[in-house]
Parts: structure tokens; sequence; C-alpha cells
């Protein structure tokens, strides 16, 4: 096994409950490989999910799709990024690309599709891709992601309606105060 192997393997298994030693063995990584895809990978995440830096966090995720474009754990993480960093374009485009990578777990990048959607209020194509996802599913992995997901969606895609409705009933019953009103003046 290559030393690198070792060093990448050891900041995963530290990551996220030891950061210190998961820095420290990234360190040592990077100076192996310093374009191992995993490795840089990795320190985005801590860019996004620690630090809440988000620029950063894209500066090492596109420098690990530049050392291995075909490095599928890469692509969740740096959608999810996009999406944090209200990078909404950029994240559809993405997620567009990797899900035509062979190999690539297309359930996952469908989901952050969904995650995408549902920010922009398009709650019936969200749900039209939910019934994709069930259908290529084939564990139960996703079951209650999926499930989940789809009630909350559909709670979001009836709640307008309601405060339509209401906002309506308190225009009209608004209007026909202000014609009592007008009747009762003149």
């Amino acid at each position: 096994m290559k030393s690198i192997d070792k060093y990448l393997f050891q900041a995963l298994d530290n990551y996220p409950y030891c950061l210190q030693e998961t820095l420290e063995s990234l360190e040592y990584s990077m100076s192996y490989n310093d374009k191992n895809a995993m490795t840089l990978c990795l320190y985005g995440r801590i860019f996004t999910e620690q630090l809440f830096d988000y620029e950063n966090a894209k500066l090492y995720f596109q420098e690990a799709i530049a050392a291995d474009l075909h490095a599928v754990e890469v692509y969740p993480y740096y959608i999810e990024t996009l999406l944090l960093n209200e990078d909404f374009e950029e994240a559809a485009k993405l997620i567009e690309f990797s899900i035509s990578i062979k190999g690539s777990n297309k359930v996952q990048l469908l989901l952050k599709k969904v995650m995408l959607q549902e920010i922009q209020k398009e709650y019936k194509t969200a749900l039209k891709t939910l019934k994709e996802i069930k259908k290529i599913t084939i564990n139960n992995a996703y079951t209650d992601e999926i499930e989940t997901t789809e009630k909350r969606i559909k709670d979001k895609k009836k709640t307008p309606k309601k405060s339509k409705n209401k906002v309506k009933n308190k225009k009209t019953k608004a209007n026909k105060k202000e014609k009592n009103e007008k009747k009762k003046k003149k």
C-alpha cells in the first residue's frame, strides 16, 4: 500500500471527530501527492462542513475535479457546497454533468437535484424527480430520505394554496367592509 493511501485513510477515519488529526494526516497525504482528488475533496468538505467557508471549499473541489474528472466521490459534496453558497445555476450544470459519469451514485445526485428544485420552489418538478429516483433505487439505503423529502415537498406544495386562499378571503372581507361603509355614508 502506498503511504498516500495510509495517510488518506487515517484522515478519513478521523473525520469529523478529530479534526486536528484529520488535518495532520491530510498534510502528510498532500506532501506525497498534492493532486489526489480524495485528499482535496476532504479539504473541501472541511471548509464546507466545519468552517462554512464555501468559496475556499469550491476551490478545493475544483482542484479535485481537475486532478481527476472521474472522481465520483467529489461531486455530491461539491454540489452541496454550491447549494449552500446559493450558486444554483452552477449546481444545476454540475448535477447534469455528474449524472452522466459512469459509476456515479445516480440516486445521491438526483437527491441533490431534488434539493435544488425544492430550494427554487419547483415542487412539481421535484416530485417528478423523486418518482424517477424511486425507479432507479436498487436498495433501501435511501428509502427514509426519499420518503421524508417527498412528504416535506408535498407539505410545502399544499401550504401556498392555503395562504393564497386566506389572502383572498381577507381581501374580499375588506372589500365587503369598504362597500358597507360607503353605503352607510350615503
